[in-house]
């Protein structure tokens, strides 16, 4: 059997360019001790992914399916409103955030469930929606989402680390509605959390770029074998980053001084 590895040139590339911003958004993440906002928010942009496709708006960009535009604007208002929630909710209820992340997330995900119970595509729509399609990434899907990621970390390195909490939340916002399109719900998070955690031992630029390493390498373990083998690539590099996360922790000893959540 021959394999066609330049299959999986774009979804590496799509996973690289994932990487560029939630490496730097998921060290934060940890820091800040909300892990699973990213989770909640990719699952609120999901649901508005999935509300605009069983609509028109997409036809009414001539653009049709989950990744036409109107899905993209659906999917970020909807993580926009799940931002101004979650800020909403930790000023209110600052005990308890954690709990109402939760919340949210499994909110969006039995709504999702809900308004493709009658769809006769809605198992395959949920799937897409949870592990992607990274296999089937184009490069024209790329351009306009590393435009986007350029933005992000040009307003995260810069004015972003002087703004409140909102501005925090609504750009991650932005970001992940992106990445969902391109990834799925399940590597979003996966990107996010698992190199930070693995890299624990780290800190500074340091830290930052053995994260880029590791999911690089989980991209690229992960894609490599899903054509191996043929499984769905997503959950392949999903399982991949996780291996690596664990192994990272148990690899990488901290200096004195030097552990970082």
């Amino acid at each position: 059997m021959t394999l066609d590895w330049t299959l999986l040139l774009a979804p590496f590339a799509a996973g690289l360019l994932v990487l560029a911003t939630h490496v730097v958004l998921g060290i934060d993440v940890l820091r800040r001790g909300i892990i699973f906002i990213d989770l909640a928010i990719a699952q609120v942009a999901g649901l508005g992914a999935v509300a605009a496709s069983l609509t028109d708006l997409d036809a009414i960009f001539h653009d049709f399916g989950p990744r036409g535009l109107g899905a993209q604007l659906a999917a970020g208002l909807a993580a926009g409103a799940g931002a101004l929630l979650l800020t909403w909710c930790e000023r209110r209820w600052p005990d308890m955030q954690e709990a109402l992340i939760g919340l949210v997330f499994v909110f969006s995900a039995a709504a999702g469930i809900l308004l493709l119970a009658h769809n006769p595509h809605g198992g395959e729509h949920l799937r897409d929606l949870l592990a992607g399609q990274l296999l089937w990434v184009s490069w024209q899907q790329l351009l306009p989402v590393a435009l986007l990621y350029v933005g992000v970390l040009a307003l995260w390195l810069g004015p972003a680390q002087r703004w409140p909490r909102l501005g925090f939340y609504l750009l991650f916002a932005v970001t992940v509605t992106a990445s969902v399109q391109l990834v799925g719900v399940l590597l979003v998070f996966t990107s996010l959390i698992a190199p930070a955690v693995a890299t624990r031992a780290f800190s500074g630029a340091r830290r930052i770029v053995v994260a880029y390493l590791v999911g690089a390498a989980g991209y690229a373990m992960g894609l490599g074998l899903s054509l191996y083998v043929d499984l769905p690539a997503g959950a392949t590099v999903v399982c991949c980053m996780c291996l690596l996360a664990l192994a990272g922790l148990a690899c990488f000893r901290p200096e004195a001084g030097e552990l970082e959540v």
